[in-house]
C-alpha cells in the first residue's frame, strides 16, 4: 500500500507531503471559523490552540515552506509540460490552484503580516468584521471554496488507488460538503454579531482598542504590501508562461511531420512516441495496455518512412510476431519518429460507448481458483430440471461464501463449476486470499456433505486448482453489454491443472507460483511436476487430498522444517 501511495520521484512526494500539510491547516482553519456558531469565546479558544502550533518557529517553517514548495512545484510542472492538454478534472485542479494564491496573499497580509508588523490582534472576529459588508467577504468565501475543492480533489487523486477510500467515499463526500457549510455558517453568525456590536459606538471603541485596529497609514501600507505580493505572483505566472512558450518554440525547431492515412497531418516534437503524438494532437488512437508494448492494439502500418525508423526492441518484435504482423507494421507506443512518416492506424475507436482504460483491460498478477464438481452428469441423470437447478444453487450457496469471505469474487459459473479470482493490491495478498478460500471451500464442502448424508443423499466430490499468473481484467463483449471478466494463459493453466485432480483423486492442487507468492516453503512439501497440454514447461504443484487440511501442509518459507 505504501508503495502505491508514495510511488514517483522526489518532486511527486514533495507535492504530496506539502499538500497534506496545507490541507490539514485548511481543515482546522475552517473548523475554527465554524465554531463561531457556538460562541466567540469558543472560536477564540480554538484559534489560540491553533496558533500554538502554526506560529512557533517550527510550525511556521513547515506551514509557509509547504506553501512555497507546493506552489513552486505546480509552476515548475506547468513550465516543463510538453502540452497543456489534460483531463478536465486535472485542468480544474490546476486552475483552482493558481487562483488560490491571489486571494490567500491578501488574507496573509491582513492577518499574520499585520500582527507581526503592526501588533494587530488578528482574532477571527477582527478579520470577519474587517471584511463584513464589503466585496472582500465574498472573495474570502470564494477562497474558502477554492482551497477546499482543490484539496479534496488532490486527496481523491492520491487515495483513489486504495480499496478503503472507495468504500468510505460516500461518507467522505458528506463530510467534504459539511465542513465548508459549517465554516460558512460560523462566518455568517460571527459577522452579524460583530457588525451589530460595531453599531454601538462604545462597543466599537472597545473592539478597536482590543484588536489594536490599524490606523489609516497602516492600512495604506498593508494594501501596498498586498498589491506587491500579488504582483510578484503575477510575475511568476508570466515567467512560467514564458518558459513554457520558449520550450515549445525550441521543440518546434526539432519537430517532425506525421501524416495519418484517412486522417490529419500533424507536426509534433521529436522524442515523443507516435502514440504520445496522437494523444497530444487529439487524434483517436487505440492503446489498451496504456502504451507499455504489452498489446498490439496501437499498431500502425508505416506506408512511408519505415526504413528510417529505429529497429524494433525485443518486446515490440515479440508482440508483433505473435499477431503475424507484416514487416512494415510497428507499435505506435514504441516508435519515436525523427523523420517524416505516413502511417495507417490499424484500429481506430469508432462510435459506440467510449470505454475507460480500466474497462478496456488491466494486466494484473492474481490468484485464480478453478473448481469443478465430479460426476455431475451421472448424478443428475433422470432428474427434473428444477431439481437440478435447486441442487446446484444449494451447492454454490454452501461453498461460495468461503470464496467471497476471503476477498475473492466468482468471475463466472461454469454449469457445475466456477472460476474465481482474487483481486488484491499485490500478488502476495492475492495468493494468500486464494489459499484461505481453497481451505474454506474444503471445510464448507464437508459441512454440505454431512447435510446430504443425513438426508440419505450421496456426498459431492470436487476438484480445485489454485494458480497464480498474469491475467487481463476487462469488459468483454459489446459496448452496451460487456461483463467484467478475466482472460489469459493463467486461466487455461488453472483449468488444465484442475483436471489433474481427478487422476490423483485429490480435492486440490496448488501451483508452486502460489506458494512462492504467499511466502510459503515449497521445498520438501510434496510438490510434483505436471505436464499440461499447451504449457511448454512442466508446472510444479502441491496435491492436497482434503482441501480443508491445506494449512497442515503449509509452513512459512523461513520456518524450520518439521521433524518427522
Amino acid at each position: 500500500m505504501a508503495n502505491v501511495l508514495w510511488q514517483g520521484g522526489w518532486l511527486v512526494r514533495a507535492r504530496i507531503v506539502s499538500g497534506l500539510i496545507l490541507f490539514t491547516y485548511a481543515l482546522f482553519h475552517f473548523l475554527n471559523i465554524g465554531v463561531g456558531l457556538v460562541s466567540v469565546e469558543a472560536m477564540d479558544a480554538f484559534q489560540t490552540g491553533r496558533k500554538l502550533i502554526t506560529r512557533n518557529p517550527i510550525g511556521s517553517t513547515l506551514l509557509y515552506g509547504a506553501f512555497l514548495i507546493h506552489i513552486g512545484i505546480a509552476l515548475y510542472d506547468l513550465a516543463t509540460r510538453r502540452t497543456l492538454r489534460m483531463r478536465w478534472s486535472q485542468a480544474l485542479q490546476v486552475i483552482l490552484g493558481l487562483l488560490i494564491p491571489l486571494q490567500l496573499l491578501s488574507h496573509l497580509t491582513f492577518t499574520r503580516f499585520a500582527q507581526e508588523v503592526f501588533d494587530v490582534n488578528d482574532k477571527m472576529s477582527y478579520l470577519i468584521v474587517l471584511m463584513w459588508n464589503t466585496p472582500s467577504v465574498w472573495y474570502q468565501s470564494l477562497l474558502l471554496l477554492l482551497v477546499w475543492v482543490h484539496g479534496c480533489m488532490g486527496l481523491h487523486f492520491w487515495l483513489r488507488l486504495t480499496r478503503w477510500w472507495h468504500r468510505m467515499l460516500p461518507v467522505l463526500i458528506g463530510i467534504a460538503v459539511l465542513i465548508p457549510a459549517f465554516a460558512f455558517a460560523g462566518l455568517l453568525t460571527e459577522g452579524r454579531n460583530m457588525w451589530a456590536a460595531f453599531g454601538d459606538p462604545e462597543l466599537r471603541d472597545m473592539a478597536i482598542e482590543y484588536f489594536n485596529w490599524p490606523n489609516e497609514v497602516a492600512f495604506q501600507q498593508l494594501f501596498g504590501v498586498k498589491t506587491f505580493a500579488q504582483n510578484i505572483f503575477w510575475a511568476l505566472l508570466a515567467l512560467t508562461a514564458a518558459v513554457y512558450l520558449f520550450r515549445k518554440l525550441l521543440r518546434r525547431r526539432r519537430s517532425v511531420r506525421v501524416r495519418y492515412v484517412d486522417g490529419p497531418q500533424i507536426t509534433s516534437e521529436r522524442g515523443m512516441t507516435l502514440l504520445e503524438m496522437s494523444k497530444a494532437n487529439n487524434i483517436p488512437h487505440t492503446a489498451l495496455c496504456g502504451g507499455k508494448g504489452r498489446c498490439t492494439t496501437c499498431r500502425v502500418v508505416i506506408e512511408d518512412g519505415a526504413d528510417l525508423l529505429h529497429p524494433p526492441s525485443e518486446a515490440e518484435e515479440r508482440s508483433l510476431r505473435a499477431v503475424g504482423a507484416t514487416p512494415n507494421t510497428r507499435l505506435a507506443c514504441q516508435i519515436r519518429p525523427i523523420t517524416p512518416l505516413t502511417v495507417y492506424r490499424v484500429f481506430r475507436p469508432q462510435g459506440g460507448r467510449s470505454r475507460a482504460h480500466a474497462s478496456q483491460g488491466q494486466e494484473r498478477q492474481l490468484a485464480i481458483l478453478f473448481l469443478d464438481m465430479r460426476g455431475f452428469t451421472a448424478r443428475t441423470a433422470g432428474q427434473l430440471p428444477y431439481d437440478v437447478v435447486f441442487f446446484l444453487n444449494r451447492f454454490f450457496d454452501a461453498i461460495v461464501p468461503a470464496i467471497t469471505g476471503a476477498g475473492g469474487t466468482v468471475d463466472k459459473y461454469l454449469g457445475d463449476g466456477l472460476l474465481a479470482v482474487f483481486d488484491a493490491l499485490s500478488a502476495t495478498d492475492s495468493a494468500r486470499a486464494g489459499l484461505l478460500a481453497a481451505e474454506g471451500v474444503g471445510a464448507a464442502l464437508e459441512a454440505f456433505n454431512k447435510t446430504l448424508t443425513e438426508h440419505h443423499d450421496r456426498p459431492v466430490q470436487i476438484g480445485m486448482a489454485l494458480h497464480l499468473g498474469n491475467v487481463v481484467l476487462g469488459e468483454i463483449g459489446a459496448a452496451e453489454n460487456a461483463p467484467r471478466t478475466i482472460i489469459g494463459d493463467a486461466v487455461n493453466v488453472a483449468s488444465r491443472l484442475e483436471r489433474e485432480t481427478k487422476e490423483l483423486a485429490v480435492e486440490l492442487i496448488v501451483s508452486e507460483p502460489v506458494l512462492n507468492a504467499a511466502g510459503l516453503s515449497s521445498a520438501g512439501a510434496g510438490l510434483r511436476p505436471f505436464a499440461l497440454r499447451g504449457v511448454s514447461d512442466p508446472l510444479a504443484g502441491l496435491p492436497v487430498r482434503q482441501a480443508s487440511k491445506l494449512s497442515d501442509r503449509m509452513r512459512p518459507a523461513n520456518a524450520p522444517a518439521r521433524s518427522r
